[in-house]
């Protein structure tokens, strides 16, 4: 089964063409300083269409494009609910329209952290499992969850993918979504700068140097021992391992799933958050395992198999 996919993030989008559990050829390209996703839209097919032609393929032989889109997702009616000031114009696009239009075939899109869910059960850490939890920490966080193999959606759009704004700290920062304390607010890459320039020391911290300051360089400076990246690396740590015990209490998965750019250093966080959920989480059946993901940047692309040939969905 061939499938085209774009997993289109804050600042780049990658269009490929997948086939089973493989990607065949895959093209990123720069969203920043666009305009809305509309301006994009030519871009995504020409990249789409050059692939194909570069791997010797039709829009026939595939089975559809899906899309994996960075906010809220109606999948049913294949319509962006809201994009948190991400591509503001996408709720009123009519994207079914644009895919028929450009490539002539099925079209159907998702929220990216469920995209990475389910490429990860289909071909990733999950294989085989049907209650998982994903959780992705990197500029935000995002989660998504699955419940005796059922994707879940909900009425709204919003069950089980704002893991990222669930309150760890109910005098926290103020999040980007309006609400307080959100693991988000707390310990994302967005976030981070301001939670290192709030800590006692900053100023004599070689983190005061960095520009930008990243989740990379943070755990850098905690290994050669700066005091202020120790604090701010053990705090992330904290309000992370509160986020996984919240959503195994949520959602009762046998497996979670960690993935993100911030998993480069998962030698310092998976042995942590799995020790942090194995003495908070309650859950008299077991153990709830943690795993990195292993499909990285692949995952969401990988997810458009099941999520066009309708595996995991139900």
């Amino acid at each position: 089964m061939k499938a085209l996919a774009v997993d289109l993030g804050g600042s780049h989008a990658t269009c490929a063409l997948v086939e089973d559990q493989k990607v065949l050829l895959s093209q990123t390209l720069t969203t920043e300083g666009s305009k809305g996703l509309a301006s994009l839209l030519p871009s995504l097919a020409s990249a789409l269409s050059k692939i194909m032609h570069e791997v010797g393929a039709q829009p026939a032989d595939c089975s559809g494009l899906a899309f994996a889109f960075c906010g809220l997702v109606d999948h049913s009616r294949a319509k962006v609910v809201s994009t948190n000031a991400k591509y503001d114009d996408a709720p009123q696009l009519d994207l079914r329209a644009w895919c028929r239009e450009s490539l002539g075939i099925r079209f159907e899109i998702e929220n990216d952290a469920r995209m990475a869910l389910m490429g990860e059960v289909y071909a990733g850490a999950a294989r085989g499992s049907e209650d998982v939890v994903m959780i992705t920490l990197g500029t935000g966080i995002g989660g998504a969850a699955m419940i005796e193999g059922r994707l879940l959606r909900g009425r709204h759009a919003q069950a089980g993918c704002l893991g990222g704004h669930l309150p760890v700290l109910f005098n926290g920062r103020r999040c980007t979504c309006g609400a307080i304390g959100c693991a988000e607010a707390e310990a994302a890459g967005w976030s981070l700068p301001q939670v290192c320039r709030a800590t006692r020391g900053f100023d004599g911290s070689p983190l005061a140097k960095e520009e930008p300051i990243t989740f990379e360089r943070l755990f850098h400076h905690a290994a050669c021992g700066d005091p202020v990246a120790l604090e701010v690396r053990e705090r992330c740590l904290a309000v992370w391992g509160a986020l996984v015990v919240g959503l195994i209490h949520a959602y009762d998965p046998e497996i979670v799933v960690l993935g993100g750019g911030v998993m480069r250093s998962s030698a310092a966080i998976l042995p942590f958050l799995q020790n942090y959920a194995d003495h908070h989480a309650w859950t008299p059946w077991g153990k709830v395992r943690l795993r990195p993901a292993e499909l990285g940047n692949e995952a969401a692309l990988l997810g458009a198999i099941p999520l066009l040939g309708g595996q995991t969905t139900r």
